[in-house]
């Protein structure tokens, strides 16, 4: 898949724990045109993040060895950031304030990871 105009530039952050899973999503971004911002693979590094950096939407890993991002939705949304979880298992696991997240259900393919980016993009 080639860069995607309506992409380009975004600023992306990757909460991510499993190191070959965050890099497959930044080769994504990349060839997206999207610029990564992170990778995160903790908690306290996806929180300073969340809080500092200057991001348009981002990807959640849901559970970060053995610790949920649900602290990191609740900061992003207080923020109007848009943001989509990646898990596996679907909206099953998530908190009943974050139905209506985008989700990303793993493993998922570049095609994907750019529909739910157009969906975020849209609410910037």
């Amino acid at each position: 898949m080639t860069a995607m105009p309506e992409l380009a530039g975004l600023r992306v952050l990757i909460v991510e724990d499993e190191m070959m899973v965050s890099m497959l999503i930044e080769d994504m971004l990349g060839d997206l045109g999207c610029h990564v911002v992170g990778p995160a693979a903790r908690l306290d590094e996806a929180l300073a993040l969340a809080e500092n950096a200057e991001i348009d939407c981002a990807v959640l890993d849901v559970n970060l060895g053995g610790q949920s991002t649900f602290p990191v939705a609740d900061l992003l949304r207080a923020k109007g950031v848009p943001f989509a979880f990646a898990t596996g298992y679907g909206d099953a696991g998530l908190r009943e304030v974050d139905r209506d997240s985008a989700v990303l259900q793993k493993p998922f393919r570049e095609v994907d990871l750019a529909k739910v980016l157009q969906g975020l993009a849209k609410r910037i």
